[in-house]
């Protein structure tokens, strides 16, 4: 049998859980913000319980922390302190292309194609918010393709606690030179997918993360600009 179907209260509970999860990821709530539940609860047109149970949700993830008697606060980034994190995420890539890969289908592999012409988008308007959001949703382009649900869960639960480093350490005067090293990767990718070659996918993945890693390296430590 196949999984139940989620009741109206659970996508309302995942729809507000993308939302703020996205915020948090683009800083749109910078880190130490304090998250109001009845705020939130009114934005969205709910009761506390659902958000309580969003936040408590974050907080597993490392995105936000809750403080007895005070509130909940987004969590702060600190490169250094996720370093570990990053190597993780270089030896889970290369897994994930040959542990049951799912191969993905021509709707998914149309949207990865659009990306490359956001990305020509992107280096006209040098927008760097706009950089960080299309990493952040080809990442769950790629999330989808792991097959094996530990791993995605656990992928997924490393990437967050990493994506805001985008907006907190690169240069301005990088922005552009990333942006078009983005653009060839997720051609790279792209055309591994097509042919169904999912453990060269895999080996590319774990090349692009632990290039990007040793360039913000870099950038926290101000040599690369």
């Amino acid at each position: 049998m196949g999984a139940a179907a989620k009741t109206k209260t659970q996508i309302r509970g995942e729809k507000i859980y993308h939302q703020i999860r996205d915020r948090i990821c683009l800083l749109d709530y910078a880190p130490g913000a304090r998250l109001s539940e009845e705020e939130l609860a009114e934005e969205f047109g709910t009761s506390r319980t659902p958000v309580r149970a969003v936040l408590a949700r974050l907080e597993s993830e490392g995105l936000v922390k809750s403080r007895h008697g005070v509130g909940t606060f987004v969590t702060k980034t600190d490169f250094a302190e996720l370093e570990e994190v990053y190597k993780l995420r270089i030896e889970l890539a290369e897994i994930a292309g040959r542990l049951d890969p799912v191969e993905q289908d021509s709707e998914a592999l149309m949207r990865i194609r659009a990306m490359i012409a956001r990305c020509d988008q992107l280096f006209e308007a040098q927008d760097q918010k706009g950089f960080a959001k299309l990493s952040l949703d080809h990442f769950f382009e790629m999330a989808a393709m792991i097959g094996n649900r530990p791993l995605r869960e656990f992928t997924i639960r490393l990437q967050l606690l990493t994506t805001r480093n985008w907006l907190t350490i690169l240069p301005e005067d990088q922005l552009g030179e990333e942006i078009h090293r983005f653009r060839n990767e997720i051609q790279e990718l792209l055309q591994a997918m097509e042919i169904g070659d999912y453990q060269s996918v895999g080996h590319i993945w774990r090349s692009h993360i632990s290039m990007s890693y040793h360039r913000l390296k870099l950038y926290a430590a101000g040599e690369g600009s």
